[in-house]
């Protein structure tokens, strides 16, 4: 592919801990599983990567044991890093519960990915055809929020900007929040981000997605609705996109698979349609397997779609 995908997220490392169920308030639980292994923006990054779309991280890292981690696991799936290790501190690291369902709770410890200032993308020109990933932990952090808000104006108009608000979607600050909106060519959320930031039950999935349709300036609401697939904006209607039944063993990474495959198939050329479609494919892949960075590679994954 020509096109390469510059992220600007968090990769942090992922203390994943399966219980059989969560404990109680001041309760105890004894883990059946624990696994220490790269995690937030690398599942992004290592999603795309393995669909074969060339991958820069452009964000900070740190200097220590989870920091020499998450950097061979950039080298490992090919991914270059923009920047040197900060001096200070560590990367920080994320504890994931995953319970008996596959459902996962977090409780993120922010580290030298939180410390992203605007010098270090003074360099960064994304070319026409490149996309570039930002993510709503990111506008959480003050000197994070900063920097980003601070390349928005600079994006050539031809670069695609992918915006996923996570999980903590109703705490990013609402001048950002705006400024996002009016610039992304593609908002990428699931249905409870959708809920947060529309104030719609989530079980109206549908009306969620075409209000939060009405709020972008430029682009397209992809909402992700689990099983079921996602919906797409097409004309301004949200459109059904059916996902792929397989037996889930851990839902943690899902929406970090589907938003990597589908920025891949956008690169590669696919129809908006097709390239949910081959998400959906590549997070139903990525959930028949445990821990947080199982996406397919390209090979596996049109093997199942065939």
């Amino acid at each position: 592919m020509s096109a390469r995908l510059w992220h600007l997220g968090n990769v942090v490392v992922d203390l994943v801990l399966e219980v059989p169920a969560l404990p109680e308030r001041g309760g105890d639980v004894l883990a059946t599983r624990t696994e220490r292994t790269p995690g937030g923006g690398f599942n992004v990054m290592a999603a795309a990567a393995r669909q074969g779309l060339p991958v820069t991280y452009a964000g900070a890292h740190g200097t220590g044991p989870f920091g020499d981690r998450a950097r061979a696991a950039l080298r490992a799936e090919g991914i270059d890093a923009l920047l040197a290790p900060r001096p200070e501190p560590d990367t920080g690291f994320v504890v994931c519960l995953v319970d008996a369902d596959g459902e996962r709770t977090f409780v993120t410890s922010p580290g030298a990915e939180a410390t992203l200032v605007a010098a270090d993308l003074v360099e960064i020109r994304p070319g026409a055809g490149d996309l570039v990933y930002v993510t709503g932990y990111s506008l959480l952090y003050d000197s994070n929020r900063a920097a980003l808000l601070d390349l928005l104006p600079r994006l050539d108009p031809a670069v695609t900007l992918v915006v996923d608000p996570g999980p903590l979607a109703a705490e990013i600050p609402a001048d950002a929040l705006e400024l996002l909106l009016a610039r992304a060519d593609w908002w990428s959320c699931n249905a409870r981000e959708a809920a947060l930031l529309t104030g719609i039950e989530d079980d109206d999935v549908v009306e969620a997605a075409r209000i939060l349709q009405s709020r972008l300036g430029r682009g397209s609401v992809l909402v992700r609705t689990g099983p079921d697939g996602c919906l797409v904006d097409r004309g301004g209607r949200p459109v059904p996109v059916p996902g792929f039944a397989v037996d889930a063993v851990d839902l943690n990474g899902a929406g970090d698979a589907h938003t990597g495959v589908f920025m891949a198939a956008l690169a590669r050329g696919l129809d908006p349609l097709a390239a949910a479609r081959r998400a959906n494919a590549g997070a139903a892949l990525a959930v028949a397997a445990p821990g947080p960075a199982t996406a397919p590679d390209a090979a596996r994954l049109d093997a199942f779609l065939n």
